[in-house]
């Protein structure tokens, strides 16, 4: 086999970081902790006393990810 004519490759720079400005971040920031925030209180505190919405839809369409977080719900 014919030895390899391939010139050697150029060393490779580094690639910089690309910044990103912080007023792109917080509005998706916000809206995360929004969402998680009542992600959690529906799965964690919607029944009984602190219950917003009446009967027990709620609690059953959660229930399997309340156990799954460890809330206690029985």
């Amino acid at each position: 086999m014919a030895p390899s004519t391939a010139s050697p490759a150029a060393p490779a720079r580094p690639a910089a970081p690309v910044g990103v400005p912080l007023r792109d971040i917080v509005p998706w920031a916000v809206l995360a902790l929004v969402l998680g925030a009542v992600l959690i209180y529906f799965v964690g505190a919607e029944q009984g006393a602190t219950s917003l919405i009446s009967g027990t839809w709620v609690h059953e369409f959660t229930h399997d990810g309340r156990h799954l977080l460890g809330f206690p719900c029985h």
